[in-house]
This record gives structure tokens, sequence and C-alpha cells, in this order.
């Protein structure tokens, strides 16, 4: 048996709460992670994991032995880093994640930059629109949109960015300028299934949430065929503001429905914090943050900006 490796699946059950999420992080059969657990516990002649409903659970062995564990392993890696040169010069790989469509327009130009600046270092960059795990998706640095819940990372500040309703003002100036929630139902609206539901939209009301309801003319499956919808002049769309800042500053869409706007939400760049930060890491965060900030700086929609005035004398 491979002490080392049966103490990495150990901690990966603890840390997932189960062997089957376990066994996906690691990317290994149940029946091994299964395994590799059964024959640590029968060398140590001991039980670490008590099976129940709610998951596992450690017995007072097993706390001690995972506390021992871990820092045996955390040690491992760090001799592992330094021996690479990790702590004396940038080199080796990192995997990033973002946002799709924040992504490719603001990370990946970015990231192309720190490649040119660090040839010993290679990016995985990950664009995807769901919430990724550090442990499970083996990730070394997230950027977030939205708060942030209590955890062990270290969460560096980009900026903010708010949710806004749109649409051609050709539309609007054929079907009317929406000046409440409740004028969603008499409109035609682009929904994307990805960032809400189809047929509710959330707002805000001196400092209290509201809904709104509505039939969807067109549900979308991407951000980018909701936009294309919007420019056709199909409804109202709700996008995130750095999605829509360049068609509203050309005067392709307009923004309504500002009074009633959700608060903004915070973006982060989101590492997990270690005793010491390999220089690869230190280097990304230290390139990609002032870049980063000065981005989401430019792709903020200010309050107000360019209201054009329609036919029938609404102004959104």
């Amino acid at each position: 048996m491979d002490r080392l490796d049966a103490m990495s699946v150990l901690l990966a059950a603890v840390e997932s709460g189960s062997l089957s999420k376990a066994s996906r992080s690691l990317r290994l059969p149940l029946a091994t992670v299964s395994r590799k657990v059964a024959e640590l516990e029968a060398h140590l002649n001991a039980t670490l994991l008590i099976r129940s409903a709610k998951g596992l659970e450690l017995t007072p062995a097993g706390r001690s032995y995972v506390t021992a564990a871990k820092a045996i392993l955390e040690r491992l890696t760090e001799a592992e880093r330094a021996a690479a040169g990790e702590y004396t010069e940038p080199k080796g790989d990192l995997a990033v994640t973002a946002p799709i469509m924040f992504g490719r327009m603001h990370v990946l130009p970015v990231v192309a930059r720190f490649l040119s600046a660090f040839p010993d270092v290679a990016v995985e960059l990950v664009l995807t629109d769901r919430v990724t795990h550090f442990l499970d998706d083996q990730v070394d640095v997230a950027l977030r949109i939205g708060a942030l819940p209590d955890s062990r990372l270290i969460a560096t500040r980009l900026g903010s960015i708010r949710r806004v309703v749109c649409a051609n003002p050709d539309y609007l100036a054929t079907n009317g300028v929406p000046t409440t929630p409740d004028d969603l139902a008499r409109h035609s609206v682009i929904s994307f299934e990805g960032v809400s539901s189809p047929t509710i939209w959330t707002f805000e009301c001196n400092g209290v949430a509201m809904t709104a309801s509505f039939r969807s003319r067109l549900s979308v499956n991407t951000i980018d065929a909701a936009i294309d919808a919007g420019l056709c002049g199909v409804g109202l769309i709700r996008v995130n503001s750095y999605q829509a800042v360049d068609y509203v500053r050309s005067g392709r869409l307009a923004v309504v429905l500002e009074d009633f706007a959700p608060a903004s939400r915070p973006v982060h760049l989101v590492y997990d914090k270690q005793s010491r930060l390999p220089l690869k890491l230190r280097a990304f965060v230290d390139f990609v943050v002032p870049q980063l900030r000065e981005r989401c700086l430019h792709v903020s929609i200010p309050r107000g900006f360019r209201l054009p005035t329609f036919g029938d004398g609404l102004i959104v």
C-alpha cells in the first residue's frame, strides 16, 4: 500500500464529504477509493470514517490521523515545489477559471500578456458559468462575480458590475418604454435560462427586493444569443453591464428600469490560502489584478448614460 496515496484519498473523502465525490474529484473508480480507505484502516488497525446517511464522519482516531496526514502532505508539497524551483522563479502550470463571456472578453487578453511576460508558466484557462470548486476541479485561481461565501480562500476585489435591462431603441419607440417592473407583462421579453428564471426577474425598490413575472417570447441558452435577439428588436433582455456596455455606448441598446435595478455585484479574484505562495501564483495575481481592475472600471454603465428620447416623450 502506498501510504501517501492513501492519505491523499482519505483527505479528499473528508474534504468532499463522501467517497463518491472524492472518486469524481480524484478521477478514480469509487471501488478504488473505498479499497484504499479500507486498506489504510486495516494498516492502522483503526476505524477512521463512519459512513452514515448524512455522509462521512470522522472517529476520534480519524480526526487525529487526518490532522497529521494533512500536515505531512503539505510538507511534501512544499518540498516538491521548492525542488522544482517554484519558490525561486515563476514556473510551472496554473489552472485559472472565469465566467465564459467575461473570461473571453477580459481575462483572456490579460492572460495572453501574462504568458508573454512569464515564458516559463503555462496557463489552463477554463471558461464556465458554473461555480468551480478548488479541490474538486483542481483550480489555482478563479474570477468570481457575486457575493462570496465565507471560506478559507483569499479574495482580492477587482470592482463591481450591475444587472441591466436593455432593448433596441427601435423596439422601445414602437412598444413604449417600461417604467415599472409590472410593465414587463405587456412587453416581449427574451430570457436566458443560464442566469435567471425564464419567467421571473428580481428587482429592488428602496432597498426592498421585488419580483416581476412575464411571458418569455424567446428563451435561449447562451447570453450571446440573447444579446443578438435584443439587437434585432425581439424584446427586452437582462444582462450584466459588461456584456452590453459597448452596445449601449454605440446607441444600439438602451437601458430601462434603472430606478429598480438591484445593487451592484462584486467581482473578485480568488485563490487558495497557503502558507507560502508559489512564485507562479504570486506573479499571476500581481500581474493581472491591476489590469482587471482597470477593465472593470471601463465595463460599467453609469446610471443615466446616454438617455435617448423616443416618440412618446418618455426617456429611458
